[in-house]
């Protein structure tokens, strides 16, 4: 792993979960916590990396939550879709006050609001330095944020996926109930599957074995956590092939 300075990857994939947004509220959006990540990224972006962000909307709503109370699961899908725009427009506002240029592509058209999802608009942004954050899911019922950052992985030519979550890195047991849980160092993609651990959901985890997509699970409560994702200190679980360099 480089500790160097030198960044490891040059372009980036950043998944956040809606609840990072909420921080200690447990719901909605607190603007000091985005200020906090808006931050974390300016560090990225000064480093001449090309990076994109996915954003949850679990903060807001949950359509498998509202799917499990006997809405219908498409129309409760549908609402977590607006919540993960909701919530990139408040990163995209806490970045442009940082003055990090930045833009926000829906894969449902709101064109009041933010751009349609454009593959080869959105590499354009990221090679202008701009941050690119994908809202509205895929755009289909059925299909989570996580298998949505894969899948724009995949799209952009994204050279890992950085998932931000509240422990630090992929453990055999939940961490925040079990201070004896071990955390792994290196899993393959065939490990998560199997063991059902934790980092992605089965599609997620499918899309990127089959393109050969890193992902770097890390704790965000730690300030600069990004930045050394990014230059590839080992501060998490590595989740990659057999063979991992």
């Amino acid at each position: 792993m480089s500790n160097s300075g030198i960044p490891k990857y040059k372009r980036v994939i950043l998944k956040l979960s809606g609840e990072a947004l909420a921080g200690t509220l447990g719901f909605g959006i607190d603007p000091y916590v985005v200020k906090l990540i808006a931050g974390q990224i300016q560090e990225v972006v000064q480093l001449d990396i090309q990076m994109a962000v996915v954003v949850g909307g679990g903060n807001i709503w949950r359509g498998i939550a509202g799917s499990a109370k006997g809405m219908d699961r498409a129309a409760a899908d549908y609402m977590g879709m607006l919540a993960t725009v909701i919530n990139s427009l408040a990163l995209m506002d806490a970045l442009e006050k940082k003055g990090v240029n930045s833009r926000v592509q829906s894969a449902i058209e709101m064109r009041e609001v933010a751009e349609p999802y454009i593959r080869r608009r959105a590499i354009r942004h990221l090679e202008k330095g701009r941050v690119v954050i994908f809202a509205g899911g895929t755009g289909n019922p059925y299909f989570s944020t996580d298998t949505t950052a894969a899948l724009r992985a995949a799209e952009i030519e994204a050279e890992v996926i950085l998932m931000a979550k509240r422990v630090s890195g992929v453990y055999d047991d939940d961490p925040l109930k079990n201070p004896l849980a071990k955390r792994f160092e290196r899993l393959t993609y065939i490990d998560v599957l199997n063991k059902g651990l934790a980092v992605m959901d089965a599609t997620a985890t499918s899309l990127c074995m089959d393109n050969s997509i890193p992902i770097v699970v890390f704790n965000l409560n730690e300030v600069g956590n990004i930045k050394r994702a990014v230059l590839g200190e080992n501060i998490g679980t590595y989740v990659g092939g057999v063979s991992i360099e």
